[in-house]
């Protein structure tokens, strides 16, 4: 369970905090001093550190100093109801993963800290070569993986950028943790932002710093991921999608190793190692003017290809078992194994999503299992090439049981977490008929199930539910 270490001198933020956090499934710590702070750091280990400016022995920034110190690598938050522009700037520039004024937006909050928490995993929990005895590690023996796992063991402890090129779902940010991992900067922070998730407006600013005044709604100076991560290693995931403009100024960063900030004439100096990924053709993209040629002949001095799922089917139950062991845990269910009649269907599977669309197979499978190992009649379409079990003809699905049915199963075999199953299947079961009803139209089809169109896209990537296999039997293209 991740740890959260408050340290403020008001009892009542303390009690709020842990309020807020007490059914995230997230241990919070508290302290109310910089020196309960140290000992709580020393004795528990917390994952992420929220600490109050103002404190009764001290300042916060002495406890983000020696935090810093001690572990970078340990995401620290400031909160104050009394703060400066100045105290901001020296927050961020020692190393804050951020910095908020009080009175807290709780939901804002929440969010921040999530994100503190992702980056604490990038930094702490490792991802590292095959053969070594950690959990997130990259699997496979396929001649393609090996290959790649040689290209991470050049490149990773040269202080030099790399460009990851692979498709959507293939590992790509495990390939980059890897080279930190085994860098000469696994000492040192390691952030990350997908360009492709940010406003256009704003990846600029994310990436640089703006300074106060620089645009409407910069009300004060804002250190960018650059500043902030300087001496460590920067990941730009879906660089593909960065603007124009922002390219320009990535090229003189990595020219010069210089920058300013939004706004602002001063430059700066970093010295972040930039591991860049995409899944889109670069070389497409500078024909088509989208793209900058010089900024991709500098980013693919050094490059690592990860490969697609299909050209390593051999890894395929190796893999299939690593994401079974990770959830039959986390849903405390004793499953544990596949036949060897879902295997062959996974083996002949085209797999468009690759490693991460296997994952959520494996989970939704998983739910729907009855008993020790999975068998074919567990699959659905988001299982096996078809779908079908073994005998039934080549696009059949196995008969979905009605909802009755399928509670009394799940109530008599045993295998408990009866809700989360029932949930899962009728949710499936229900998404996917809608697609099939509006030829893969989701917007029709969000419409029809009253819900909005981001929330169906999320249940279709939650569910493993894959579009072109909906509407393949109709012949449709999906559409929008």
């Amino acid at each position: 369970m991740p740890k959260l270490l408050i340290v403020d001198d008001e009892p009542v933020i303390r009690h709020s905090f842990q309020k807020a956090f007490a059914s995230a499934e997230v241990e919070v710590l508290t302290a109310g001093t910089v020196a309960e702070g140290r000992e709580r750091v020393g004795a528990d280990g917390p994952d992420v550190i929220v600490v109050d400016l103002q404190l009764p022995d001290g300042s916060g920034l002495e406890l983000l100093k020696w935090v810093a110190e001690t572990d970078p690598r340990r995401p620290v938050i400031l909160i104050t109801a009394r703060g400066t522009a100045d105290a901001a700037i020296e927050a961020m520039t020692r190393g804050a993963f951020d910095y908020l004024l009080k009175p807290l937006d709780l939901e804002s909050f929440t969010r921040l800290v999530g994100r503190a928490f992702e980056a604490a995993r990038l930094m702490r929990v490792p991802a590292v070569l095959p053969g070594e005895p950690v959990a997130d590690r990259i699997l496979g023996r396929a001649p393609a993986v090996q290959e790649m796992c040689k290209a991470i063991g050049r490149v990773a402890p040269q202080d030099v950028n790399v460009l990851i090129r692979g498709e959507s779902g293939t590992g790509k940010e495990l390939v980059a943790r890897a080279i930190y991992h085994h860098s000469r900067r696994a000492n040192k922070p390691f952030l990350a932002i997908n360009c492709a998730a940010l406003p256009e407006s704003l990846v600029e600013s994310e990436l640089f710093g703006h300074e106060q005044g620089a645009f409407t709604g910069a009300l004060r100076q804002r250190v960018g991921k650059f500043e902030q991560c300087d001496g460590g290693t920067l990941l730009l995931d879906e660089i593909g999608d960065m603007p124009l403009p922002v390219q320009a100024k990535m090229l003189r960063l990595l020219q010069e190793q210089q920058f300013e900030r939004v706004g602002g004439s001063t430059p700066i100096t970093t010295r972040v190692r930039v591991l860049a990924a995409t899944n889109k053709d670069l070389e497409s993209l500078i024909s088509e003017g989208k793209f900058r040629g010089d900024l991709f002949y500098r980013l693919n001095a050094v490059t690592v290809r990860v490969p697609p799922l299909r050209d390593r089917r051999e890894d395929i139950p190796e893999l299939a078992h690593h994401f079974l062991d990770r959830y039959a845990r986390e849903f405390g269910r004793d499953v544990r194994a596949f036949s060897p009649e879902v295997l062959d269907l996974w083996a002949r599977r085209a797999w468009p999503g690759n490693v991460r669309e296997l994952q959520g197979v494996v989970k939704e499978v998983l739910l729907r299992a009855t008993g020790h190992t999975v068998l074919p009649e567990f699959l659905s379409t988001a299982g096996g090439e078809t779908g079908a079990t073994v005998g039934m003809p080549a696009g059949a699905s196995p008969p979905e049981p009605s909802v009755a049915e399928l509670i009394e199963a799940c109530l008599t075999d045993g295998a408990g977490n009866v809700y989360s199953r029932v949930i899962a299947r009728v949710e499936r079961a229900l998404v996917t008929q809608a697609l099939r009803a509006t030829q893969g139209h989701q917007a029709q089809a969000s419409d029809r199930l009253g819900i909005n169109r981001t929330t169906l896209r999320n249940k279709l990537r939650e569910l493993g539910v894959t579009l072109d296999r909906v509407v393949s039997d109709q012949g449709d293209t999906p559409g929008e």
